[in-house]
């Protein structure tokens, strides 16, 4: 997906990591027997991975305005080719919403099998996982695609916190 160049792998394997650790929790939630739950769970964790594979790539709002104009153009028409509406936007609940429509009869499944013992609350739980991967990886392709067509140089290694959300001082 990456290609040869290092920087880009390297984003990758640190959006996967961080894709397999959000969708374990998902996966937990969809284990969980209270109705609605995991479509809170998933909006939630889907309203905070997708800003942090896009600060991976170099593609939140803040980092394409520090962008040349020339630069910024490219990005801008690779997001239109590849057609997210994901990239380079602040990621509002209604967004994630839109795109977990995209799997909702997995989720319509989850939601019924809850209510069988075990096996029921396990194949949620799978689906659940399955579904926080499966959107993540989209997204994922995405970045990268928008990342090569733009021609966009990522820094080889970007510190803990250019990918963490801001935290509040008192």
């Amino acid at each position: 997906m990456a290609g040869d160049d290092p920087a880009l792998r390297a984003a990758v394997a640190r959006s996967r990591k961080l894709l397999k650790n959000r969708a374990l929790v998902a996966a937990v939630a969809g284990a969980v027997p209270l109705p609605g739950l995991d479509w809170a769970a998933q909006a939630a964790l889907l309203s905070r991975i997708i800003p942090k594979i896009n600060a991976e790539f170099g593609l939140t709002p803040q980092q394409l305005d520090e962008l040349s104009p020339e630069k910024r153009d490219r990005v801008q028409n690779a997001i239109t080719v590849v057609g997210s509406a994901l990239i380079g936007k602040f990621i509002t609940r209604e967004m994630v919403l839109r795109l977990a429509k995209v799997v909702g009869m997995r989720m319509s499944t989850a939601q019924a099998a809850k209510y069988v013992p075990l096996a029921g609350q396990a194949a949620s739980a799978a689906l659940n996982y399955a579904t926080l991967r499966f959107l993540g990886e989209q997204h994922l392709r995405d970045c990268v695609q928008v990342a090569k067509q733009a021609q966009l140089t990522l820094e080889p290694a970007p510190t803990r916190s250019a990918i963490s959300t801001p935290s509040h001082s008192r």
